[in-house]
């Protein structure tokens, strides 16, 4: 059997609703919110009995979905945002945007940083890495010609 598609990527966050309202700035939409508890949760992330708040964040094209979650039990365990980019593990979600300046305009108002500087990449791309909420680190792409 083949792989049919990858269904999101899962970031866990301290603030759910601003780290939504970040994303929608940068044109996700929000796909629903939920609240996941119960044994049956735990026995699948090996956490025993838990309760989560998600909310499913999607693409505008609809085919990529970013799932953001807040743990309420059990505690957060281990925090890496500010590992440096050649830290081991989970780097970063990268979104294609049309317009590089005007999207960080925007995101800078909710509090994004620029990580280096946006650099260009032959003739193909403009791209960088900024932080956005609680340090997480996105990368922009914005194709040329």
């Amino acid at each position: 059997m083949a792989l049919k598609r990858m269904d999101n990527v899962g970031i866990v966050v301290d603030d759910l609703d601003s780290t939504v309202d970040f994303f929608r700035e940068l044109g996700l939409e929000l796909e629903g919110r939920a609240s996941i508890e119960g044994e049956w949760a735990g026995r699948v992330t090996g956490l025993g009995d838990q309760h989560v708040e998600i909310a499913m964040m999607r693409t505008p094209d609809g085919h990529s979905r970013l799932e953001l979650s807040r743990f309420i039990t059990p505690p957060v365990a281990a925090d890496h945002r500010n590992a440096p980019v050649n830290a081991l593990g989970y780097l970063r979600v990268m979104f294609a945007v049309d317009d590089i300046d005007d999207t960080l305009e925007r995101l800078r108002k909710r509090g994004a940083e620029l990580v280096g500087e946006v650099v260009r990449y032959k003739d193909a791309y403009r791209l960088c890495y900024i932080r956005g909420p609680e340090g997480l680190l996105i990368g922009l792409a914005q194709e040329l010609g």
